[in-house]
């Protein structure tokens, strides 16, 4: 036991002298972490015993200013939680400013909500299984990063941008720019991270020292002394949550104003196609699908003439074998909208089927799309390493 703690204050000790995180974001994170561990140790169990004693008579004046101190903590927490899940939500909107307003962009944010609720299930089974606050923030920003990574695929040359880039009518060049190199050190983000970053790292400093000060004061607790201290610690629990919340508002403005987030408001007309399948004839879409989980998806309906038609449609896959599988049997329709996950990598064919019409020509307004999955890239041993 003594040797677990003698670890636990070397730890706090490094990264009190350790400079703060380079990144702006994770500075956010590692703040929510610190003030988690703060008010961990303000909770009445984990109090010296004799502080503890004191509090039960009412009467405890240091009981009176940690609970203070806790309540202040809370609303600090709240105020951070806060920004970080409304930035996350205003970014993702801007982005899906630039996308069609149609089954695509319904499709990319339940593929989201998905993700999300995963994500939200792993946190929950960590913390189920005993996982530290430590542990719970490590794999919480394991899961920021695998956002940004999934962002930046956006920005690529290959794989996810192959498709959505499709989506993003008229981007504006810089935010390629931007989400393409969200990542990288020497990026778009390290002018905001050396105009902007300074005072927050002094916070992270400033936060840490007050986690390490507290875990002391109770590990070798003496009453005469903390009292002494305590209003030096008072006044930097309030100087760290009035900065941090005043630094909170003004970066949001920073980012709600940067101009890689500027809402689109110009578009491109829409991406339906208009075809002609003559009589005794079909007409094929053939997608090439490289990932499970995408998504097919399909909106068409039939110009119509002077009397009611319908034509025929189904959905097949060739898979890389050779093998064909029907995913939607052939009707006749006059109009749909429909998709469904894909199983198997391959080609899917969409077939519009005018076989049956000896005379008249069908004339189908559509557009279809293959949709991404949205996954948690799997790491490399390097990039573990």
């Amino acid at each position: 036991m003594i040797s677990l703690v003698a670890d636990e204050e070397s730890t706090l000790f490094d990264e009190a002298n350790h400079p703060p995180p380079h990144k702006i974001d994770e500075n956010m994170w590692k703040n929510r972490e610190n003030v988690e561990e703060i008010l961990f140790l303000l909770e009445k169990s984990c109090w010296p015993q004799e502080v503890q004693k004191e509090s039960a008579t009412g009467e405890s004046e240091l009981a009176n200013i940690l609970g203070k101190l806790e309540e202040k903590l809370k609303n600090t927490l709240k105020v951070l939680v806060d920004f970080q899940s409304k930035n996350s939500e205003h970014v993702f909107n801007t982005v899906m400013t630039y996308m069609p307003q149609d089954f695509r962009g319904t499709i990319i944010r339940q593929q989201r909500e998905r993700s999300e609720r995963n994500k939200q299930a792993e946190v929950d089974a960590l913390v189920n299984s005993g996982g530290s606050i430590r542990d719970r923030y490590a794999l919480l920003w394991k899961q920021q990063m695998e956002r940004r990574r999934q962002l930046a695929q956006l920005g690529s040359a290959t794989g996810v941008y192959k498709t959505l880039v499709k989506y993003l009518v008229g981007v504006p060049e810089v935010l390629l720019e931007f989400i393409q190199k969200i990542n990288d050190d020497d990026g778009p983000m390290e002018e905001q991270r050396q105009r902007y970053g300074p005072p927050l790292y002094k916070l992270t400093t400033m936060v840490r020292l007050i986690q390490l000060f507290i875990s002391l004061s109770w590990r070798r607790f003496d009453a005469r002394k903390l009292r002494d201290h305590l209003a030096i610690l008072e006044q930097a629990v309030d100087v760290y949550a009035s900065e941090l919340e005043r630094f909170l508002v003004f970066i949001r403005e920073v980012f709600n104003n940067a101009p890689f987030f500027i809402p689109a408001d110009v578009r491109k007309g829409d991406s339906y196609k208009e075809i002609s399948v003559p009589a005794g004839k079909t007409y094929e879409v053939s997608i090439s699908v490289e990932s499970i989980n995408s998504y097919i998806a399909w909106d068409f309906s039939l110009v119509q003439g002077k009397m009611n038609m319908d034509i025929g449609f189904s959905v097949e896959c060739e898979s890389p074998g050779g093998g064909k599988t029907l995913i939607l049997p052939h009707k006749r329709y006059e109009s749909d909208q429909g998709n469904f996950c894909t199983c198997i990598a391959g080609d899917y064919k969409l077939i519009w089927d005018n076989t049956y019409s000896t005379f008249f020509k069908k004339v189908v307004r559509y557009k279809v799309d293959c949709i991404p999955p949205v996954v948690e890239p799997l790491q490399t041993a390097a990039e573990e390493d």
